[in-house]
């Protein structure tokens, strides 16, 4: 399934969704929005970028009274694989090697990390 991408706004509108993991009214997301990425939106602005992510199978909504609540459609972790799969394609040549590589060499690997890695890859070969 090939996603369609997302604009700057609307990652941070999704992902103000997603962290919530529960169904969220308008207000609740332009609250959190704010707050947390210290933007200044009113509710208009807002709403078209729910529009916009609901016209793009992300989310989905429902009126309850006169407040619309907004679904999650696309979990976070697949929209992650989809952004890490066309990462790799795009700027390492399809060879997640490279891409590992160049995350280590941005910045070192934790322990925990590198064994995570370790065991993910010795499952591979099973």
């Amino acid at each position: 399934m090939t996603l369609e991408n997302l604009t700057d706004c609307e990652q941070l509108v999704m992902k103000t969704v997603w962290d919530s993991e529960e169904e969220l009214s308008l207000m609740e997301i332009m609250q959190r929005v704010n707050d947390k990425y210290h933007k200044e939106w009113k509710p208009q602005t807002v709403s078209t970028f729910l529009a916009r992510l609901v016209r793009k199978g992300y989310l989905r909504h429902y009126r309850q009274g006169r407040v619309f609540f907004y679904q999650i459609l696309i979990p976070l972790e697949v929209y992650k694989g989809q952004l890490t799969s066309d990462y790799v394609t795009f700027w390492n040549h399809d060879n997640a090697d490279e891409f590992l590589c160049a995350l280590a060499n941005e910045r070192p690997l934790r322990q925990d990390e590198i064994e995570r890695i370790q065991k993910m890859i010795n499952g591979l070969g099973k």
